[in-house]
């Protein structure tokens, strides 16, 4: 079984990547490739002592259920706090396997500050991930809390640049082109010192550098933030996760859900603020007018190349990056001609639920819980 050998994989302690078997899927080969080329960080938990940290999964432990997952919170015995991950979804064991491997090939080689800390798995009896516990939740619960004081602008600017850091981590700075599939701010958490960290790969895809985009189906991920072409054709790319994190820029500026209880979409509420040049309608009115104009600009003009119907427009991670960061913002290099600007007219309202590709797998709000590495 291959997870009997991934078991044994886990817990040898050589700094070198050995061969469990001479027959391996393309998977497993997958993971000892891009997870091993140094001695991993991760360990192999028992499932006992997953048990025991999470009060044998107590419902007063449970941080979270989304579609995909349960996680709970957890305390090991040497005082950290940790996520454990307990994958839900699959029809049948074999499915459940192959998600849980692809998730874990993908969590399993990614350090970055900006993206949850993997710490380790656990297959007996279940499926499980263990991530480092992210004391003060997502994004979207800090963000849309009515009972929390409003979150200020100096720590939004600094929740979207170190997103943006880790969004452009995972699309250029891994061995494997990662496309996460589903960003969003109740997938980006928040350590006790306020960084960002990216979560829950369980969407994420590995594309490889031959490939310009991939096809997938069906559509999976949160309606608000996806990408037209995403939604239509099913393809999937960098620009893909560029468009989802527009969405984001805007929401965490404004304060707006990315659908609100109207079912009108945040990206047709600010696209003729965007359009016109009229940002300080974006800011979140519970601010008043204590923010970085500066900062605003640079923001707002990222948010609005990434929302860019027409996928080859919009910068790539690093371009945006360098936008929000860079004091000076040249306009001019990034416009489009007039026929592709007309495209530009297309809004998210008028999307129809009728994409071949589409499945019920889309949900309209989050999908996932504030601990869903």
């Amino acid at each position: 079984m291959r997870l009997k050998r991934l078991l044994s994989f886990g817990r040898r302690r050589s700094s070198e990547a050995e061969v469990v078997s001479p027959k391996k899927t393309t998977l497993e080969e997958d993971f000892v490739n891009t997870v091993t080329p140094n001695r991993p960080t991760w360990k192999c938990f028992p499932y006992e002592e997953v048990f025991q940290a999470t009060n044998g999964f107590h419902k007063d432990n449970l941080a979270g259920k989304g579609g995909y997952a349960e996680v709970y919170r957890g305390t090991l015995d040497d005082g950290r706090v940790i996520a454990v991950k307990r994958l839900m979804r699959a029809s049948t064991d074999e499915q459940k396997e192959k998600e849980f491997l692809q998730e874990l090939g993908t969590v399993g080689h990614v350090r970055h500050p900006n993206v949850s800390a993997f710490l380790g798995f656990c297959i007996e009896k279940e499926f499980h991930l263990v991530f480092q516990f992210s004391s003060l939740g997502s994004v979207a619960s800090l963000l849309h809390d009515e009972s929390l004081p409003p979150m200020g602008w100096k720590l939004r600017y600094k929740i979207s640049v170190g997103t943006a850091k880790g969004l452009n981590y995972l699309h250029s700075g891994c061995q494997r082109r990662i496309i996460h599939r589903d960003i969003k701010t109740s997938n980006v958490l928040l350590t006790a010192a306020f960084e960002p960290q990216i979560s829950d790969f369980g969407l994420a895809k590995w594309l490889p550098s031959e490939w310009t985009h991939r096809a997938v189906a069906p559509i999976e991920g949160t309606f608000g933030y996806l990408a037209p072409e995403y939604f239509m054709h099913g393809i999937v790319d960098e620009k893909t996760d560029v468009f989802a994190f527009g969405v984001f820029l805007l929401e965490t500026v404004s304060g707006r859900r990315p659908v609100d209880g109207n079912h009108r979409s945040l990206l047709s509420w600010a696209k003729p603020h965007l359009r016109d040049g009229a940002i300080h309608m974006l800011i979140d009115p519970r601010l008043g007018g204590d923010y970085d104009v500066e900062e605003l600009k640079r923001v707002a003009f990222a948010a609005s190349l990434c929302i860019r119907s027409n996928a080859s427009w919009r910068p790539s991670m690093s371009e945006v990056l360098e936008l929000m960061l860079n004091g000076e913002v040249f306009k001019d290099s990034w416009d489009m001609p007039e026929e592709e600007e007309e495209e530009e007219l297309w809004g998210f309202d008028d999307l129809e639920c009728d994409s071949p590709f589409l499945t019920s797998t889309i949900d309209s709000s989050s999908m996932s819980s504030s601990q869903c590495s």
